[in-house]
């Protein structure tokens, strides 16, 4: 008999469809809850992938030391990944990141080393490089790693296709490092390239978590905006008010990134009629419990 080990357990997540939140027109909503897997995010899969590939090709050896900026959730899924596998984690990352993330990571075993919340990711990503140029670990670079994508490509588009049956029509996805968007982009065009793909960014001002609008000097190496047919700009009002509703009519806790998803998935639904409209809930609202963000309206 077959008892699986930890990390085989990542992917495979249920997609469900909403039942209170409904979009009328016969159009159906399909929420990817990616918070079931164990790190509590999708990012458990790049974080997997981005470790074992380069471990394939000899670029690094269990004891290592492992460098990444990050945000938060692609942190807690490298410290988990690290843990599993025997790698020394250091992470980089805003002020900013709620409590619970930066806790996170450092319940699995991670350093963590905070930058200004004015600096942001750009400047984590800048301290990270010039950490590596010192020698003081070796990179994984999301943001510039095929592995990111791949892991995607490989699991998660296969996935939402099997689980639609073939059917998905749209596919709606907040914008980060873009691994994502990228990998199920590229697995779903494949497969039919009528699918739909239609990415979030913050609009102009807004600050939401995992969610971004990279000045052009940091856009991911690995985005290529061929793949994605439309770009939509989520309000913070309007992913707040959205990842409430999820929690509050649908039972599903999530983050902030996931009630934009909502948003952009509301939108399209607004303009089409029999679609199958699938979107990423990214990753659970209880990392977010002590920003207030769930805080009941006064």
């Amino acid at each position: 008999m077959h008892f699986p080990t930890l990390e085989e357990t990542v992917g495979h997540t249920p997609l469900v469809r909403l039942k209170r939140i409904t979009a009328g027109r016969g159009n159906t909503l399909l929420a990817k809850l990616e918070g079931n897997n164990p790190a509590g995010s999708v990012k458990d899969r790049p974080a997997l992938s981005m470790i074992r590939e380069a471990e394939a090709r000899g670029e690094i050896v269990p004891g290592d030391t492992l460098i990444e900026a990050t945000s938060g959730n692609t942190g807690i899924a490298l410290a988990m990944a690290a843990a599993i596998m025997g790698y020394r984690m250091v992470m980089i990352m805003p002020e900013s990141a709620s409590a619970e993330r930066k806790q996170a990571m450092a319940a699995y075993g991670a350093e963590l080393i905070e930058v200004s919340e004015t600096g942001g990711m750009e400047e984590a990503r800048d301290l990270a490089e010039t950490m590596v140029a010192r020698g003081e670990g070796k990179p994984l670079n999301q943001f510039a790693n095929p592995d990111n994508p791949l892991a995607h490509y490989r699991t998660t588009g296969p996935e939402l296709w099997e689980q639609t049956g073939g059917t998905i029509t749209h596919f709606v996805c907040s914008m980060g490092t873009t691994g994502t968007i990228m990998g199920v982009s590229r697995y779903l065009k494949e497969r039919n390239p009528e699918v739909q793909i239609i990415g979030l960014q913050p609009e102009d001002g807004a600050s939401i978590a995992g969610i971004r609008r990279w000045p052009p000097q940091y856009l991911p190496s690995i985005f290529d905006a061929s793949r994605v047919d439309r770009v939509l700009d989520i309000g913070q009002q309007e992913a707040e008010e959205h990842m409430r509703r999820l929690a509050r009519e649908e039972g599903i806790l999530a983050g902030v990134s996931s009630g934009g998803a909502l948003a952009g998935a509301l939108r399209i639904a607004a303009e089409v009629e029999n679609a199958v409209i699938a979107f990423i809930v990214c990753d659970r609202g209880d990392r977010y419990l002590s920003t207030g963000l769930f805080a009941p309206e006064r």
